[in-house]
């Protein structure tokens, strides 16, 4: 069985994505991205499955998709902001090597915007929402966690070079 070499979670506008294909450019290894494979294997976005199924739906898709990357992929490995929430995939994470990008409030607000892209932020307060996402899920970061970077003040190449020397893993 092969296992990810370090696994991104983080609230959405943490810089998952985007750090890591910067991580697997820095490494050479492989980039994956559950959201991506969610979408790919339903043929629908995320807020299209979101809308017309739900959020239970979106779970138990998102739940299988992290399932399957977690045995299959060898790489950098990213996982969509509320993944930590379900209970099996928390213990799934155990002994896998977890980076968990932190972003402040104000700098997740202003990054994710008023994105239609992401369905948990759309709505009258999106501030209010951000707040309370934050307030639920980052003690499920933390648990899953190997190592914590404050993204903030970083860049993406900042951010892929301290997890990179952080986890020792070589290019």
């Amino acid at each position: 069985m092969s296992a990810p070499l370090v696994v991104l979670v983080g609230p959405p506008g943490a810089g998952k994505t985007s750090v890591g294909a910067a991580l697997a450019a820095l490494t050479g290894a492989p980039f994956r991205d559950v959201d991506a494979d969610i979408e790919a294997s339903s043929g629908r976005s995320i807020p299209d499955i979101f809308t017309l199924d739900g959020e239970d739906a979106f779970r138990a898709l998102e739940r299988a998709a992290v399932a399957a990357a977690l045995t299959e992929h060898t790489g950098i490995l990213s996982l969509g902001g509320g993944a930590v929430l379900d209970p099996g995939t928390r213990e799934l994470l155990r002994g896998h090597r977890v980076a968990f990008l932190h972003v402040s409030m104000s700098q997740g607000v202003q990054r994710t915007g008023m994105a239609t892209n992401r369905p948990l932020l759309v709505g009258i307060n999106p501030r209010a929402t951000f707040k309370a996402l934050l307030d639920a899920r980052l003690p499920l970061y933390r648990e899953v966690a190997s190592i914590e970077i404050a993204t903030d003040i970083l860049t993406v190449d900042e951010v892929a070079g301290r997890i990179a020397a952080e986890l020792e893993l070589a290019p």
